[in-house]
């Protein structure tokens, strides 16, 4: 089984298409050169005229100059392929639709995240600069800070999923579950047992999992199954063998809300490996939380965004809001500000990665950040540096194992810059990290889903929660702490003994590795 999963990967993986593309390529140039030898200098000239003005085109778009590059450089090198590549995925109508759809949904959910303005007030009296972020999150994403909220931080998959099979059996309401990958197997058979008890019991069900399940993990008609069961389920942009950039954008997030009071987050999918039921990569290093109160309602309307996409009638929202009369359990301390937020690929509107460059400019004593793939543009990069440079502590901690050979030569191809620069890297011996965790300061910190890398923040639907002034910053640092005690810190003499063929390829995949 292992064996096959490994050659569907090499079959329908990104590099398998690239090259078959250039297969295809060169067969038509070869077919054109035989078939209209007299024209050649003719369709010559019309593929510069027209891989120029593309160029043009691309140069003048509002993007990131990392896509720009990447773009071009195709274009340039392969332009018969760079070209026509380039016009498909400017005219995708399914991702059109979906943004409509996006769209739509978010406005709908709108009258529902009102910020309190007296929340707002007592932030501004406490950080001018945590104001100004959150006036920014609400503007442009959406989605308001809050007050009254307890958050539990689990420094391991197996703490949040202990907690998450608890929280699940006590559901009277309404259970929303949004996941990335789903895989048979000890984590889901046990949470899909009490989802079939809950569904039994009249609880309302709804599950959602992303596309990418149905080429290796699940049954194509999973959902099906699930429905017979009670559960109300849809599979997100389930992958199909045609061409096309809609498939591009996955639903990388991780939610489970339970009665509208009580939400989780963080990089724990439901698979074994990540309560290291299973061994994939060593030991595998993940986190979550656990947020109960008053912010747990920006993330059931974040479910209910991505699940209405396919629906066409329209969601009672207000069925699903936090209980006006939930109490938090006394002992839970509530005090301090959660910022719950999500990041759509369907704007130009990089939520993710402004959070993560605000902690990164304001930070005073230190930032400290894991995450599994360090794939940088050169915005995030100067930043991170810059931040080293002006005596902020700045360290990340990445996986001494790898899950994706390519991804871990990009990574280090950044690693003597950034040590240069003044940023301490460090690799976690034991495994794979997979935890997506920003902490500054004994202030704020963010615990979500959002990588470090091209796809999660400008490609993918991410989620995570802003935290600041609350007691759980303070368990988000000491398990830094902790973890750094497994670690192994980089140095440039480490960087130099890496493998000339790893640095090389790795710097080749730089040109390109937004589109990867």
């Amino acid at each position: 089984m292992k064996k096959l999963r490994v050659l569907f990967r090499i079959i329908f993986g990104r590099t398998a298409f690239v090259i078959l593309f250039m297969m295809v390529q060169i067969g038509i140039l070869v077919g054109s050169f035989r078939l209209l030898e007299d024209y050649v200098p003719l369709i010559y000239g019309v593929s510069l005229l027209l891989s120029a003005a593309v160029i043009i085109y691309i140069f003048n778009e509002p993007i990131n100059s990392s896509f720009k590059l990447a773009w071009i450089v195709p274009v340039l090198v392969i332009p018969v392929f760079g070209v026509l590549f380039y016009i498909l995925v400017q005219t995708q109508l399914q991702t059109k639709l979906l943004a409509k759809r996006i769209k739509m949904n978010i406005k709908a959910t709108q009258p529902f995240l009102n910020q309190d303005q007296r929340v707002q007030d007592r932030l501004r009296q406490r950080s001018l600069q945590g104001s100004h972020l959150a006036d920014y999150m609400n503007n442009m994403a959406g989605y308001p800070i809050y007050e009254n909220t307890y958050v539990e931080y689990f420094p391991l998959g197996e703490d949040k999923f202990e907690a998450l099979k608890r929280e699940l059996r006590s559901a009277r309401k309404f259970i929303f579950m949004e996941y990335f990958i789903v895989d048979r197997g000890f984590m889901w058979d046990s949470i899909l047992e009490i989802l079939e008890e809950k569904a039994r019991e009249g609880v309302e069900v709804r599950f959602l999992y992303d596309g990418m399940c149905c080429l290796m993990l699940l049954p194509y008609h999973y959902p099906q199954e699930l429905e017979r069961k009670g559960i109300r389920c849809k599979m997100f942009s389930p992958i199909r063998p045609t061409l096309s950039t809609y498939q591009n954008n996955r639903d990388h997030r991780k939610i489970a809300v339970i009665d509208g009071h009580t939400a989780f987050t963080g990089g724990v999918n439901l698979a074994d490996e990540y309560i290291n039921q299973k061994t994939r990569f060593g030991h595998w290093k993940d986190t979550a939380i656990m947020l109960k109160g008053d912010a747990v309602l920006s993330f059931t309307m974040m479910f209910l965004q991505m699940w209405n996409i396919t629906e066409r009638t329209p969601e009672a929202y207000s069925r699903y809001l936090t209980p006006a009369d939930y109490q938090l359990s006394e002992g839970l301390d509530s005090n301090g500000f959660v910022l719950p937020y999500g990041d759509s690929p369907m704007d130009r509107e990089q939520v993710g990665e402004q959070v993560y460059m605000d902690i990164l400019n304001q930070a005073k004593s230190y930032v400290h950040i894991m995450t599994p793939y360090l794939i940088l543009d050169d915005e995030m990069k100067n930043a991170l540096c810059y931040a080293a440079k002006r005596g902020i502590d700045v360290k990340i901690i990445m996986p001494h194992i790898p899950d994706k050979k390519y991804a871990y030569m990009l990574a280090r191809t950044y690693y003597p810059e950034l040590i240069q620069a003044g940023v301490k890297i460090y690799e976690y011996t034991p495994g794979f990290v997979h935890a997506k965790v920003f902490v500054s300061d004994n202030e704020k910190a963010v615990v979500g889903t959002i990588n470090l890398d091209f796809r999660s923040l400008y490609l993918h639907f991410e989620c995570a929660a802003y935290i600041y002034d609350h007691p759980v910053v303070l368990d988000v640092e000491k398990d830094y702490q902790e973890t750094l005690e497994n670690c192994m810190l980089i140095t440039m003499e480490n960087c130099k003994n890496y493998s000339w063929s790893g640095k090389k390829l790795g710097r080749l995949m730089r040109l390109v590795a937004p589109l990867m």
